[in-house]
């Protein structure tokens, strides 16, 4: 903001007023950029998010418990298992009428790589309702996923 020589009245004068025109003129610029793209930015991919119920643990002699111990070792209703052996007994599963479901209960201290392994051998044998048991402080809860 430069001082302009005024000569009004034959003597030199400095104006000390701001001119503030330029800089209105740049904030309405900016301001107008910034409308136009902000809706760009913000748009997302449109993905229909999988709903998930939380329901107490209902005990169906047809379901199969699946456990992972923190180790990483498998248990088919509470006997130890390969995961070769696991993948046979769950495509004996998937054959059945109904089909049963399959809950997995997986070690709080347990990697999470155990419970993946769990479920893609599921997924591969075609069991199509898998349900991951959690104990929240009221009593077991399934929370239940279908492929």
């Amino acid at each position: 903001m430069a001082g302009q020589v005024m000569s009004d009245s034959g003597e030199d004068e400095v104006n000390t007023t701001m001119n503030v025109i330029p800089l209105v003129d740049v904030m309405l610029v900016l301001l107008i950029i910034f409308l136009i793209t902000i809706p760009v930015a913000i748009k997302t991919v449109p993905v229909d998010l999988p709903e998930v119920s939380n329901e107490a643990t209902e005990t169906k002699p047809e379901n199969v418990i699946i456990a992972v111990d923190s180790e990483g070792q498998a248990f088919w209703n509470d006997t130890p298992v390969s995961l070769e052996e696991m993948f046979e007994l769950m495509k004996t599963e998937a054959v059945r009428v109904p089909q049963p479901e399959v809950h997995i209960r997986g070690d709080k201290e347990g990697r999470f790589e155990h419970v993946g392994r769990l479920m893609a051998i599921s997924q591969r044998s075609g069991i199509m309702k898998v349900g991951f048991i959690t104990d929240p402080e009221q009593g077991a809860v399934v929370q239940r996923f279908n492929y």
